[in-house]
Order: structure tokens, then sequence, then C-alpha cells
């Protein structure tokens, strides 16, 4: 009896009952356990995909199949276990086919016992061994990245240079301080132009003290008064970086701004970038976005829908290092997912039928800049894996190429979703989740703004008026208070479709409250209606339940959607907008709902 450690799950495929049965009684024998068989390929297939195996052993010929055939199917499903090949017919053909697919041997019939059990030793020895590599390897990933991750993150500049005191890393926020101090400087790869300057004299000393003595130095203040530049005061440290053999490989800078701030204008602010909003929750936006936008992580911005993630997304790229770089926008729910990868990736001519040109893809587009990927949650399991990859190695395939193309893309991902319970339910990926949730920006929805509302009602009175050429004042305070007292589902998107149908039937300068929509007039009187009345129709119980946030419509919601595409004429942008919802949205009920357009009368 082997060690249990010796123990392992083997599959043993073979359309001969007898050497089926003996082979399985051959390593059962040894402690293998369990110890399972098919005879046909069908059979096997169904045992490969119910369970885990540690070793298969597989006979070549299999009525209308093959090993070969199992040895593809395996390698498909991305499975890493060694497979041993048996055959009464070796030839050189089929030796051949079988080691390029990964067979770990190759056993002429009759096959003895020890020759069996040899196999299945040396097989899973070596099984085990690539195992703890992969393990290995998993966990210095994982080091690696959190090491990165720190580096990258850290609000003090961090470069690291060789023995020639040429630039080897640098974090984006020793980029940005180095760009600051002479725009250029940090693209120069050798940090011998900043010690040149007067006021870094001492630096290039300290750096050569360090890399001799192997002794870190003391921090120093450098003050900066150039010429049409402002003035830096910049604490930096210098310290020995070592080989690993003992040795010194370079040193290491560490670059703290220590210039006090310059006094801000007193008041909130009202815009940033392409948003409007005064409220403390939008300033605290406003403030996050402005610190994460300079350090190069992923952002996971989420919110309701309506909320303005696309604008945090511009918003990220506008504060970063990369705004002079593209900003390239994909929609993951309006590509049809059997064209998503190659929208992702690009492909090469000829890859797959109707692939008549070279195509470049999104990712590849936005090398340099960033890479914004709306609505993520929707993407298909498949994507999600290369997707994935891609951020792990900041590499990817274009379809039907086997080289790899490295880019340097900052990802920007927003979701209205809750990907944490898509998680949960197996329905995203949790490895991906969290390379994607680097950081986060959660967008509050209108309805926790306040006064926001009247300030982006205005904002957008003042556009559409003027768009279609009414001269609209305002809005009258009856309409103001419903417009505060209604919960906004659409949000900001629903706020702008409501004003400009408002503006449009305003026939006076102000708008008033029979301009608004019924479900905005009628929240209030069904919202007091539903807590006055009781479940049977009486008094209101002591304990009310909890009341809705929207009034139940009057129609269904398949009803309700028919109804604004018939309207539209069956333009589904523009019943979108008579739905007060995004043209995605859209899309999403239409297939949640299941609805037939081709047999509605549109």
């Amino acid at each position: 009896m082997n060690d249990p450690a010796e123990k392992a799950a083997i599959l043993v495929i073979d359309d001969e009952e007898s050497l089926r049965n003996t082979f399985q009684f051959f390593l059962q024998n040894q402690g293998y356990a369990p110890v399972r068989t098919a005879a046909t390929f069908a059979e096997a297939l169904r045992e490969i995909s119910a369970h885990r195996f540690d070793l298969i052993v597989s006979d070549i010929v299999l009525g209308g199949h093959t090993g070969i055939d199992v040895l593809k199917r395996v390698r498909e499903l991305g499975m890493v276990c060694p497979v041993v090949m048996i055959t009464g017919y070796p030839t050189v053909e089929t030796a051949a086919e079988a080691v390029r697919l990964g067979a770990f041997d190759y056993i002429p019939k009759p096959v003895d016992k020890e020759t069996l059990l040899k196999t299945a030793r040396l097989a899973l020895r070596q099984y085990r061994l690539e195992q703890g590599q992969r393990r290995a390897e998993r966990e210095r990933e994982r080091d690696r990245a959190f090491l990165e991750t720190v580096f990258r993150s850290v609000t003090d500049g961090i470069v690291t240079v060789d023995g020639n005191l040429n630039i080897m890393e640098m974090n984006p926020a020793a980029r940005l301080l180095l760009n600051e101090l002479d725009p250029g400087l940090a693209d120069r790869r050798s940090i011998i132009p900043l010690c040149g300057r007067e006021a870094f004299l001492p630096l290039k000393k300290d750096l050569l003290q360090v890399l001799k003595t192997g002794q870190e130095s003391s921090p120093k203040l450098f003050e900066c008064r150039e010429v049409d530049q402002p003035k830096k005061v910049l604490s930096v440290a210098t310290a020995p970086l070592k080989d690993g053999a003992g040795g010194i490989g370079g040193a290491v800078m560490v670059l703290r701004d220590l210039t006090s701030p310059e006094p801000q204008p007193a008041g909130r602010r009202h815009h940033f970038h392409r948003f409007l909003g005064a409220s403390d929750a939008m300033q605290a936006v406003y403030t996050l976005i402005e610190n994460v936008g300079r350090l190069d992580l992923s952002v996971l911005v989420t919110g309701e829908s309506g909320t303005g993630k696309e604008l945090a997304a511009e918003a990220l790229h506008r504060e970063s290092h990369r705004a002079n770089r593209p900003l390239i926008k994909v929609d993951c729910t309006a590509i049809p997912e059997t064209l998503l990868e190659s929208e992702l990736f690009g492909h090469r001519k000829g890859s797959f039928t109707g692939a008549d040109r070279d195509r470049m893809g999104r990712i590849l587009q936005a090398d340099g800049g960033t890479l914004f990927l709306d609505e993520i949650g929707d993407i298909p399991p498949m994507m999600q894996l290369r997707l994935l990859r891609f951020l792990q190695e900041s590499t990817f395939y274009p379809v039907g190429q086997d080289t790899p193309l490295r880019v340097d893309v900052r990802v920007i991902a927003a979701t209205h979703v809750n990907l944490r319970e898509k998680v949960r339910a197996g329905a995203f990926r949790e490895d991906l989740y969290f390379r994607l949730r680097v950081i986060d920006v959660i967008l509050p929805p209108l309805r926790e703004r306040g006064e926001d509302i009247l300030l982006l009602a205005g904002h957008f009175i003042d556009r559409i008026a003027a768009k279609i050429g009414k001269n609209i004042g305002g809005i009258s305070d009856q309409a103001q208070q419903l417009l505060l007292a209604y919960p906004w589902p659409g949000n900001v998107r629903e706020l702008e479709h409501v004003i400009e149908r408002a503006c449009v039937l305003c026939q006076g300068p102000t708008i008033a409250t029979d301009h608004l929509s019924r479900e905005i007039t009628q929240y209030q009187a069904q919202m007091a209606a539903a807590q006055s009345v009781g479940p049977a129709g009486g008094e209101r119980p002591a304990h009310p339940a909890a009341v809705p946030a929207v009034p139940p419509p009057e129609l269904s919601p398949s009803e309700r959607l028919l109804q604004a595409l018939r309207k539209a004429g069956g333009n589904k942008a523009k019943a979108a907008r008579l739905l007060g919802i995004d043209r995605t949205t859209l899309y999403r009920r239409i297939r949640e709902l299941r609805l037939d357009l081709s047999q509605a009368d549109l």
C-alpha cells in the first residue's frame, strides 16, 4: 500500500471490460482512490465533467473516437492532469500527436502490472511537482501584485536608479512630481538632469555615497526657485537597493512634497469637470476623484443608472498623467457577445469568417491612455477570463494572432449592478472583481443630493430652452417641491428627460406643475394614501409596512415598455427617453421580459 499522500483520483478509459477491470484492480490495490472507469468517449466526457482527476489512462481506440480526442477535450477544458495513452498498434504518427498534445507517456499493449504502476507513479509525481510550482507561482504573483499596488498607491514619490543613476522604476506620484519640476524630466530615464540643477547638487553626492557604502542617507530638504516655476520644497531620502545576493544593485529615492498648499477659494464647488452639484455627497466625490485620478490604479465606478458613471471616468482620466492620451470607451452591453472579443482585443485578417482585414481593438487604441469599460457586470464568463489575464499581464492576443501585444493602459470599469452579489452567485469572477476594484468610486443617487436637483434642473432649462427657442426663466415653487419629493429612480438622466418634456409643454416663462409628468405630480398623493390606508382599506396600522420608493405603475412593465415603443414609432433611443432610462437599460429590460418586438404592433 502506498503512503496516503500518494492517493489520487484516476480515470481508466478502455472499451474492453476485462482491461478496464484489471487496470482498476491494480491501481486500487496500490491505494489510489477513487479509480473510475469509462467504456466510451461519451462516458469519459461525463466523468471528466463531473469529477476532478489526478491521472487519466486511456486506450487509443474508443469505437468511433480515439484517446487523442479525449486528450484534446481534456486540454480544451483547461485540465492539467497527466494523460497516459495505451494502444496495441503504436505508430510514430500517433505517438507524435499524443506528445504534441501533452500526453505524459505512451504504453504499448500488452501492459503488464509493473509498467502500469510505474508509469502511474511517475506521472502523479510529476503532476504534484507541477502543482507545487503553480502554487508557488501564484503566491509569487500575489506578492508581486501586492507590492506593485503599494508602490503605485503611496502618495510619496518613489524612484529606483541603477549604479549609473539611470531610472529603473518610478511610481505615478514620482512621475507627477518630476514633471511638475520640469515637464518631460520623468521621461529622460536618468536622474542626472535633476542632480545637475543648482537646487539639487547635493543629491548626486548622496546617491553616489549610498551606492559606495550601502548605507542609507538621512532625508534632506531641497528648495526649488526656478524661473517660471512655482516654488517647491522637497524632502528626499536615499537608501541602497539590495540585489538579493548581498550586493548593491542601485539606490532608491523617496521624494515628499512639503510645499505649503496654495490657499483655496472659500465655499464649495458647483462644477467639477462635467459634473454639476454642490451637495456634501458630490463634494466628497470631487475630492475622491482628484485624489484617485493621479494614482495609476484600476478604478471601479458604481452607482445607479443615470448617476454619471461615464462623467466620473472622464474626470478620472482628466485628473491623471494620461490626460493628453486617448480615453477609449466601451459599452459592454451595446456590443453583441459574439463580437465583444474582437472589439476589445482586435483580430487579424482571416481569423474568422468575415474578417477581411486586420482590426485594431479598443485596448490597443487606448495604449498610453485609459480604457473605460461601462456595464462591466454584463460581460460573459469567457471574456471575464480574458480580461483578467490582460489586467494581470498587461499583454493580450488579438483573435487569430499567436504573439502577444504589450500595452500601457489604465482600466476604469463601471456598473450599476452589485458586483459583490454577482460574485457570491457565481456570475462574476472574484479575482476579476478585486483586480478591477483596487479603488472604488461610489456615485450617490440623485435622491440623496438634496438641492442639487434644482441646480441641475435650472441648468437643463437654460440649455434646452435655448435649443428649442423658448424664453423660460425658472420653475414654480410648487413644481420645485414636487421635484424635490420625487425619488428619481432614473437619477440625473431621468431629471433631464423630465425637464426636456416640461420645456416642450411650457408656453410661458415658468415651468409649472402641469408641465411635469403624472408620475411626479401624483407621487406625494400616492405615498400619503399608501401610508394612511391599512391592508384591508381601514385606518393606518400601528406599524405600517414599508412603502416602495416608486409608486406601482398602472400598466405592467411589459405593457409600459411596449407603449413607449409605440409612441416612439419603434425608435428605441426615443422610447428610452420617454421612459427616463438609458438605451442600454431598455435593451436589458427587453431581454429580461423576453419581448418579441417582431410580433408587437409598433
